[in-house]
């Protein structure tokens, strides 16, 4: 399959799925998920969903549990949906590149504040 149609294909089941993980999914556990990326085999059969969780481990880890357990759900809205030949196995992972880009800033800031009162003393 063409790059192009595949960057089309992952970025369809994207907007689906984060439409329902907004809209569909009352599992409590999930707490404030945002669909940041979507990798799709080139045999359509299975799809990682990258998602990014506002909140501390535990919630994150709390959410992702909630996704796998409402993937049914999901699962069924994106056949619905996209009406493939084939749909798409659903795996979702924590996308962690949000929390290692604050770590990165903070450690930033700290050396370069640190490095403002070296200059002044």
């Amino acid at each position: 399959m063409s790059g192009s149609r595949m960057r089309r294909v992952d970025q369809a089941v994207r907007q689906v799925v984060g439409d329902a993980v907004a809209k569909d999914i009352k599992d409590p556990r999930v707490g404030f998920v945002t669909v940041t990326d979507v990798k799709t085999t080139p045999d359509l059969r299975h799809a990682r969903v990258y998602v990014s969780v506002l909140g501390n481990r535990k919630v994150r880890e709390a959410s992702i549990a909630g996704l796998d357990s409402a993937h049914g759900i999901i699962q069924r809205k994106l056949a619905n949906e996209l009406r493939m030949k084939r749909t798409p196995e659903l795996e979702f992972v924590l996308d962690e590149t949000t929390e290692q880009a604050f770590r990165l800033e903070k450690l930033i800031d700290r050396e370069i504040t640190g490095l403002d009162e070296e200059q002044q003393g």
